[in-house]
């Protein structure tokens, strides 16, 4: 016997990452009474993601146009290359609206554990684009764990013989952290990555 529509709906819900059972159902049943006009969109936005998006053919964003909107922009700068794992880590960065150059997205790190090894990853569109010159600096903006770091460190040999500029992003500690809290791995970046006031 089918289950019934709600539970079908809590059930898909609750196959999302970091979603359970009990969590997948409040939206769920916030689904049910919205209007259906609500419904309607959320269920057109969840088609048309899955159907209208493709990877940019340059720097590999998600996107539902040739080239993204970031690569189209004749106002970005093209010298300067920021490295990201995920497009998601692209958002968080332009919503700061720090960042002026372009982007390239991995798509994932290096993680021999989990089998993803350097072919898993974007890194050949990457070097064809450093290849085409015109690139001054790439900055490496992956995460600062393990497998973030062993990407940076396998790009930055890959990329320095070409001729390129490789920086990293700094980490340490959080603005409003509290250093007592802090681990020594966080401070003795904290204290590497420093510059002058």
């Amino acid at each position: 016997m089918a289950a019934d529509p709600l539970t079908q709906l809590v059930h898909q819900l609750s196959r999302l990452p970091g979603i359970g059972e009990k969590t997948a159902a409040r939206p769920a049943f916030y689904i049910l009474r919205a209007p259906e006009a609500y419904a309607a969109d959320l269920s057109r936005a969840i088609r048309e993601v899955k159907q209208k998006l493709k990877e940019c053919p340059i720097c590999c964003q998600l996107t539902d146009r040739e080239p993204c909107a970031v690569c189209a922009d004749a106002r970005r700068d093209g010298a300067v290359i920021c490295v990201v794992s995920q497009p998601q880590d692209l958002m968080a960065l332009e919503r700061t609206g720090s960042f002026r150059g372009r982007y390239h997205v991995l798509h994932g790190v290096l993680s021999p554990l989990d089998g993803v090894g350097p072919d898993d990853l974007r890194i050949k569109p990457l070097l064809a684009r450093l290849a085409g010159g015109g690139v001054e600096e790439v900055v490496l903006a992956t995460s600062p764990n393990v497998e973030g770091d062993a990407t940076a460190l396998y790009l930055a040999r890959l990329i320095k013989p070409l001729g390129v500029r490789v920086t990293r992003i700094a980490s340490g500690v959080p603005i409003g952290g509290d250093l007592e809290y802090a681990d020594g791995v966080t401070l003795n970046r904290a204290l590497e990555g420093r510059r002058e006031l």
